[in-house]
């Protein structure tokens, strides 16, 4: 099942016995744990009919027992074991309970940072019993600004555009920090106002709307020279507003995905935009113009200059150039 089609029937009331909650990203994993608790246990309730267990501090065994003990207060008892891969000791007896579990106890298994054995007694046994399986999948950069306009969506507001791209290079590919920074711009937001904006996002985040990391790239995209050393000349003078590590690693992706946009077998923008895995919007402002304005060996030689500038920032050679020079030296040999 989907996190959206858990989430829909959580709140439609129906409640499966156990859930098993697994994957390589928290995020999912938490804001559903968090759903099921408030569905099946009363705030009131939570002392006596809710048990929070942690892997590391118990066994299978003391599980199954805590799932079989009647609610004291409402009709459900609630078992919550976080950081379920840490359970050192056999699931044979939690295995066991799954295959028959107890009419008024919910079980919920958080396992982050990886998956459950499904080739095991315990992963077959939930299935068998009406539970649900969720894997949370790794979050990658292009699937960041739908998870924005989403999260903004559910509280009644947008976003603009170069908004998006500021908050995806601040943040990262971080959910529970983008959550939250997005919480804050929603508080931050003017009475009135519907959308967020760039000029909202720099307030707030402290990040310049004009001099960025995605502004540097559009202008290399199209060899606009004067803006692309305005931005570098501005990391120069203020160093807090970019890691060179950072810089060059976009960069050189942005670079490697051009390379291979040329060998996309659809130049449309929706093909290309495929063929990356990419969003729309960075394949139509980007790689397309930048398609027409470098060939592909130049490219090449370009992802070769990044390499030499990013052993040049570690000290590589000796070298002691500021980071700011160096990145103003790569981008004047970029543009030619």
């Amino acid at each position: 099942m989907t996190y959206e089609e858990i989430t829909k029937s959580i709140k439609a009331g129906t409640i499966a016995p156990v859930y098993c909650l697994m994957g390589e990203e928290p995020y999912y994993i938490d804001r559903l744990e968090a759903a099921i608790t408030q569905k099946v246990m009363p705030e009131a309730n939570r002392d006596f009919d809710m048990e929070l267990l942690y892997g590391s501090d118990v066994d299978a065994v003391r599980v199954a027992d805590t799932c079989q003990q009647f609610p004291m207060l409402g009709e459900k008892r609630l078992v919550v074991v976080r950081e379920f891969q840490q359970m050192r000791t056999s699931q044979d007896a939690l295995a066991a309970y799954c295959k028959n579990p107890a009419p008024t106890s919910v079980l919920v298994l958080c396992h982050k940072n990886g998956n459950l054995d499904k080739r095991k007694a315990l992963y077959k046994a939930i299935g068998q019993c009406g539970g649900v399986v969720f894997e949370s999948k790794r979050v990658y950069e292009s699937s960041l600004p739908s998870f924005i306009q989403r999260y903004l969506k559910s509280a009644g507001k947008d976003i603009e555009p170069k908004a998006t791209q500021m908050l995806v290079e601040h943040v990262g590919t971080d959910l529970m920090r983008m959550s939250s920074e997005l919480d804050k711009l929603l508080v931050a937001m003017p009475e009135g106002e519907s959308r967020v904006s760039a000029a909202l996002v720099e307030d707030q985040t402290g990040m310049s709307k004009d001099f960025n990391n995605f502004e540097l790239l559009a202008a290399l995209a199209v060899k606009n020279k004067s803006q692309a050393a305005k931005i570098v000349k501005y990391f120069g003078s203020n160093p807090r507003s970019f890691a060179m590590p950072v810089t060059l690693s976009m960069m050189f992706s942005f670079f490697a995905d051009l390379m291979q946009a040329y060998y996309s077998p659809d130049k449309t923008d929706k093909g290309v935009a495929q063929w990356l895995g990419k969003p729309d919007w960075k394949v139509r402002n980007e790689i397309m113009p930048a398609m027409r304005c470098y060939t592909g060996r130049q490219v090449m030689e370009i992802l070769s200059l990044i390499r030499q500038a990013d052993a040049a920032s570690k000290g590589v050679g000796g070298c002691k150039t500021p980071p700011g020079e160096l990145l103003l030296e790569l981008v004047y040999r970029i543009l030619g």
